[in-house]
């Protein structure tokens, strides 16, 4: 007896995209989501007339049919799409020392450094060749073709034999660090750092911690591809995965909280809803982490000891403070819309408050704040530990925002004058709103020093997605990782067809 042929848990990108492709694949697909509204830490939200983005703010892509993002190929997949603006350069990075634009266009990006350092652009074009070669090869094998089982050893031979070839040279790369890659090529200290950042940024780790492939995807993204941001805000990419679902026959259910995965004999056969209802479905995939998903949704006894204690030692990236500003806009007429602070150059760059990420989305959407007003996101590393909402939560969070403000003040100096609204989110938040461990974005875990788990589970039938499963904190690894579970759970023919539909 079954209900459905795959039960999603949260609608999470990865979720999502699970789902979408399932649902596009024939499968007869529920997504059961515990809030009123989908998206997981992708999802919008909407305060006086102001649209904020809950998360992402970067993109690539979007608007390119040539690019390589992932979600992009989804997009085509389910034959739905986001309408989206480019925009270079991506933002400007506030050094201590100096801002300098950080461009998409690699040339200019190598001018941009050499203002500051020489030598260091020099040392920086021969890492940067090094990567856009690692890309350049992973450029024939599509992430829509890939899967998570032996069948995809059979597919890359018969399909990409020639492609694969073409990555042997490129071995010590994929298996490399970006930090090895970068101790090649790269001593000026200035560049070290810039490289530094870039990777904090894409993976919430330094150089030496995140694998060469993310890197070498963004930059060839940044590239080859185009930069854009989603009209609509990051809502619109959520609103475009939901509308293919539903298209090819899945269902999304909100107000839905799963309170446990259902498990007999080893085997996954449903989930239990919160007011009691219960789904059967012989295939059901967690989009919650890996944390919330053994200690939360299962039962202790339905995974193995040591498997359950494994899971629950994995690293766990910190979580952030938020900061939702609706402000006047009059006299920013020039104002751009990404930017990153680094407010203290000794100091490491990843110290909670030290790196600050801004985003101004209405810069290039005017629909997301009321006429004659922008709408501001900004947000920095803070651990969960010692969090409580206790007398002094209050001015706690005002405290740990001050380095947000004080961010912002670089870019808009008068900003406090013309702040309208204003939302200060903390760990707590993050993990109340978004149902995460800790509030955390994903898995610390650093190149070299163990890897992601796949999205197979020790248990029959249970499956994961998210960012608990790939290398990588943004919007393009988790779209991945909904494309590999949802391929592994159809035949390889099946994926061919569909890579014939879609032209690639």
């Amino acid at each position: 007896m079954k209900d459905t042929d795959v039960l999603v848990i949260g609608s999470g990108i990865g979720g999502l995209t699970a789902a979408a492709l399932l649902a596009r694949y024939g499968k007869q697909v529920i997504i059961c989501e515990s809030h009123a509204i989908p998206g997981g830490a992708a999802h919008s939200f909407t305060r006086q007339g102001f649209c904020f983005d809950s998360g992402p703010s970067f993109y690539c892509g979007l608007s390119d049919p040539r690019s390589l993002n992932p979600l992009r190929q989804v997009l085509d997949a389910i034959e739905t799409s986001v309408e989206a603006v480019a925009y270079d350069p991506l933002g400007y990075y506030h050094f201590p020392e100096g801002t300098v634009p950080i461009c998409g266009n690699s040339e200019r990006y190598r001018a941009t450094i050499a203002q500051v350092t020489a030598a260091g652009a020099t040392e920086f074009a021969r890492f940067e060749r090094d990567l856009l070669q690692l890309y350049q090869a992973l450029r024939n094998i599509p992430t829509l073709a890939l899967r998570a089982d032996w069948q995809l050893i059979p597919v890359l031979v018969s399909r990409y034999g020639w492609a694969c070839l073409q990555l042997l040279p490129q071995l010590r790369n994929i298996q490399a660090s970006v930090g090895q890659v970068m101790d090649r090529w790269v001593n000026d200290p200035w560049v070290r750092r810039l490289i530094d950042l870039e990777c904090f940024l894409l993976s919430g780790l330094k150089a030496h911690g995140t694998v060469a492939p993310e890197v070498a995807f963004m930059l060839g993204e940044r590239s080859r591809s185009v930069i854009d941001y989603p009209i609509g805000g990051s809502g619109a990419i959520v609103q475009a995965l939901v509308k293919g679902l539903v298209k090819w026959g899945g269902q999304l259910k909100l107000n839905a909280h799963v309170e446990k995965i259902l498990v007999q004999q080893g085997r996954a056969i449903g989930v239990k809803l919160r007011r009691g209802e219960v789904i059967k479905a012989p295939i059901v995939i967690s989009n919650a982490t890996i944390w919330d998903t053994y200690t939360q949704l299962l039962n202790p006894d339905d995974l193995p000891a040591a498997d359950r204690e494994a899971a629950l030692g994995t690293p766990a990236i910190d979580s952030f403070m938020h900061l939702h500003l609706g402000i006047r806009a009059e006299g920013l007429d020039q104002l751009n819309g990404h930017h990153v602070v680094v407010h203290n150059a000794v100091q490491d760059i990843t110290v909670p408050g030290n790196t600050c990420m801004i985003s101004i989305p209405s810069v290039w959407d005017v629909s997301l704040a009321p006429a004659g007003h922008h709408v501001i996101h900004a947000y920095t590393l803070e651990p969960y530990q010692n969090w409580q909402r206790d007398a002094a939560y209050e001015t706690r969070k005002c405290q740990k925002a001050e380095p947000l403000f004080r961010a912002l003040e670089k870019v808009i100096p008068d900003l406090r004058q013309r702040i309208v609204l204003e939302l200060i989110g903390t760990p707590l938040t993050h993990a109340h709103y978004l149902r995460r461990y800790q509030g955390t974005y994903g898995p610390a875990i650093a190149a070299g020093q163990g890897s992601f788990p796949s999205c197979a589970t020790p248990i029959a039938g249970l499956y994961r997605v998210g960012d608990s499963t790939m290398p990588g904190i943004g919007v393009p690894a988790v779209a991945a990782s909904g494309i590999l579970c949802a391929n592994t759970l159809v035949k390889p023919a099946e994926t061919a067809s569909l890579l014939r539909t879609t032209g690639l």
